[in-house]
């Protein structure tokens, strides 16, 4: 039961951190020429920008497929860019899944208090 609590805070607060960015996105009308047809790599790029990124799974942020993140491809997830340097314990600009996995449980337990 304390385990399901730490974990419902955890994805809340990544949750909010994630949603926060959006709070504050414009959305800009394109010029005339501008449009790129539906279902294009663009259409798909701008809408993944466009919600920040939810949705997208570890594999699909990991383009070169090496298992770990880069700074430049956490920057498709809104929330992922906004706490990478945090979660990068190493600082070596790149995201593993055991760092990513050790910063959400230290957001977890600092949600609850532990």
């Amino acid at each position: 039961m304390h385990s399901t609590k730490r974990i419902t805070s955890g994805f809340l607060i990544l949750g909010m951190m994630a949603a926060a960015p959006l709070a504050f996105a414009q959305q800009t009308t394109p010029t005339d020429g501008q449009q790129s047809p539906p279902g294009s790599t663009q259409d798909a790029a701008a809408q993944s920008q466009s919600s920040g990124g939810q949705g997208l799974s570890w594999a699909d942020l990991d383009t070169d497929g090496n298992g770990n993140l880069s700074k430049t491809e956490a920057q498709r997830h809104a929330g992922l860019a906004a706490v990478f340097a945090d979660a990068d314990t190493n600082g070596d600009n790149e995201l593993t899944a055991d760092e990513y996995r050790a910063f959400v449980e230290k957001q977890q337990s600092s949600a609850t208090g532990q």
